[in-house]
Parts: structure tokens; C-alpha cells; sequence
């Protein structure tokens, strides 16, 4: 099992920019494709995109042009970098760890805690 802790969350500008980080504990971290996730108050979890165990991304068309996921497995890390971010990207954001690369929030199978992004106008 893994245990996962989102990080790098605050408050931004309109039009900055913010790099969360997920830091993994556990076993055979680089076998799992690695999503991030996000909610905002009211409304379901939201798919923003995920990494493969191999590295090929896929990503929401809401943020494709301006977030980039990427991992490191020897440091057990996994990273949302958002650029030009809007008021409407404000939610609390959640990394997850699944067997497949899919969008489905219900598929992933360990969640970190979340860290709350606020985007100020």
C-alpha cells in the first residue's frame, strides 16, 4: 500500500503560478499510474490528469495547456505544476494512486489528504 501527502498548496494571484507536490511511502510506488484530482466545495471530484508508471500523461481539457504532471521514482514524488492559474482553479487539490491511467476518481485506490489552492481575483 501506499501512503500519499499533497503539499505546495496557497494562496495566488490570478495568473500565477503554483507547483504541488506529492510525496509516496509504501511499496512498488513506480508501478502505479499517479492522478490528480480536484474539488471545490458543492461540486464532485474533478479529474485534471495522471501520469502512467511509464511516464505518458494525460490531461483534462479544462487544464491541458496549463498544468504539467510529472514523477520522479527515485524520490517517490509526484508534481502538478499550474500556470496562469483563473479564481475558478480554487479547490482543494488531491493526488491518487491507481493500477490504470483512466479518469475515473473511483478507480484510484490510495488518496493523499488534499491541500487547499486559492486563486484570488
Amino acid at each position: 500500500q501506499l501512503q500519499l501527502v499533497e503539499s505546495g498548496g496557497g494562496l495566488v494571484q490570478a495568473g500565477g503560478s503554483l507547483r504541488l507536490s506529492c510525496a509516496a511511502s509504501g511499496r512498488s510506488f513506480s508501478t502505479y499510474a499517479m492522478g490528480w484530482f480536484r474539488q471545490a466545495p458543492g461540486k464532485g471530484r474533478e479529474f485534471l490528469g495522471v501520469i502512467s508508471a511509464n511516464g505518458g500523461n494525460t490531461y483534462a481539457d479544462s487544464v491541458k495547456r496549463r498544468f504539467t504532471i510529472s514523477r520522479d521514482n527515485v524520490k517517490n514524488m509526484v508534481y502538478l505544476q499550474m500556470n496562469s492559474l483563473k479564481p475558478e482553479d480554487t479547490a482543494v487539490y488531491y493526488c491518487a494512486a491507481g493500477f490504470l491511467a483512466i479518469r475515473s476518481a473511483g478507480r484510484y485506490d490510495y488518496w493523499g489528504q488534499g491541500t487547499q489552492v486559492t486563486v484570488s481575483s
